[in-house]
């Protein structure tokens, strides 16, 4: 991913509302705006508005069934996150538990 890629990633799940449109479309594939706007409390305006930001990041992809508009979530650009900073967070204190478990059974 390139720097802006990221950028629009991190400012996207910035936003409370964004990350409860991505929480319900990882429940339910394939949401119409309508669908969508039944579980908040926005206008139709501001939850299309939402929507636009997490497509631009690419947090979320569209496709058309006949005149629907069919959101879904796509994991990469999280997943490419995780991967470049918290998975390397995890690793050292994996080893340090590691350490631990081992210097508590040699006791």
């Amino acid at each position: 991913m390139m720097a802006t890629d990221i950028d629009r990633v991190f400012k996207a799940l910035a936003d409370r509302s964004r990350r409860k449109l991505l929480d319900l479309l990882y429940s339910n594939h394939g949401q119409t705006l309508g669908e969508l706007c039944q579980h908040l409390d926005m206008t139709r305006q501001a939850v299309t508005q939402h929507l636009a930001v997490l497509e631009k990041a690419n947090l979320v992809v569209t496709s058309r069934r006949g005149r629907e508009k069919l959101h879904y979530l796509n994991p990469v650009p999280v997943h490419a996150i995780y991967q470049r900073w918290i998975r390397k967070f995890e690793r050292s204190r994996l080893q340090a538990l590691h350490d631990l478990k081992q210097r508590l059974e040699e006791n």
